[in-house]
């Protein structure tokens, strides 16, 4: 079991190692190029989504922790990742000039897509 804990651990260093980098990128380019919009957008949407990474993971070690100990979780906390996603895009509607919507909705998918290049990758 300890084998599969330390896997998973592992495993969501590199996805907010990945994230970070995507982050990294995406303040350059709004710091570096005209399209600061687009760029912002990204950030924010990486950013929440970073977030919503880190904050699955420790609801996760929750979950777990109270399966050891016999206790029942109530919630894995979705509803709230779901509401900091909404968030982030109702700001991006307020702010159309600073934040480019398509880009925050990107933004906020990246996780996703770096968890299944990087299962690709595990998994050959």
């Amino acid at each position: 079991m300890t084998e599969h804990l330390s896997d998973y651990k592992n495993a969501f260093r590199r996805y907010i190692k990945y994230g970070l980098y995507l982050l990294a990128i995406s303040v350059a380019g709004w710091g570096f190029t005209e399209y600061q919009a687009v760029f912002l957008g990204l950030c924010l949407g990486i950013a929440v989504s970073l977030l919503n990474v880190w904050s699955m993971h420790r609801k996760v070690g929750r979950l777990g922790q109270a399966v050891v100990e016999g206790r029942k979780v109530k919630t894995l906390g979705s509803l709230t990742r779901l509401m900091t996603a909404g968030l982030a895009v109702l700001v991006a509607v307020r702010y159309p000039e600073m934040l480019n919507l398509i880009a925050v909705v990107v933004g906020l998918l990246m996780m996703y897509f770096i968890m299944l290049i990087d299962f690709y990758f595990a998994s050959k």
